[in-house]
């Protein structure tokens, strides 16, 4: 499920009088309420996500503005994370942190960070999501989720540039 100002897109195999049956007032905020997507998860099998704000940015010219080492094979839980959600995961690491960038839903760019607990309070996840912008490949725009009360990353998603666009909640596979 996926909302913008003034729509919203929920992409699962429903059949439409099923939908409208939810949707009967008009209301933007029903695909993103408990009641609805309780139903979405039974009737598909699948598990509702995080409702996260989603954040898009356009690419910058350059090298990225910290030391970043790609990290193959990389095994830290945000990089295991990206791959359950995304594919063509690519990895980095910083002297502070981690990096990852991957396509997601609709093929889309995304970007992930996690500073090292140590480091934080520094402007280094402004730094990662700032690399992010760099990095992307064939000059594309980065986008990234996160979750509302997550106020640090948000500060940190907003100062490296990205905008608020709308908001997503992806239901997947129990584990």
């Amino acid at each position: 499920m996926v909302s913008f100002p003034g729509f919203v897109v929920v992409s699962a195999a429903v059949d439409h009088s099923w939908l409208d049956s939810w949707s009967g007032d008009g209301d933007f905020g029903f695909p993103a309420g408990p009641p609805f997507l309780g139903a979405l998860e039974n009737r598909l099998g699948l598990h509702a996500g995080n409702l996260d704000a989603l954040l898009l940015a356009g690419p910058l010219p350059g090298p990225a503005p910290l030391p970043l080492r790609p990290a193959v094979d990389s095994r830290h839980p945000r990089v295991n994370r990206a791959r359950r959600y995304r594919r063509d995961v690519r990895a980095w690491t910083s002297t502070h942190g981690i990096l990852v960038l991957g396509r997601g839903l609709g093929g889309r760019w995304e970007a992930a960070f996690e500073v090292d607990e140590q480091a934080r309070g520094h402007g280094r996840g402004r730094a990662l999501a700032t690399a992010a912008r760099h990095l992307v490949p064939d000059g594309r725009p980065v986008w990234a989720q996160c979750a509302p009360g997550n106020a640090t990353s948000m500060r940190a998603l907003l100062a490296a540039g990205y905008l608020p666009v709308g908001s997503e909640v992806l239901l997947m596979p129990p584990r």
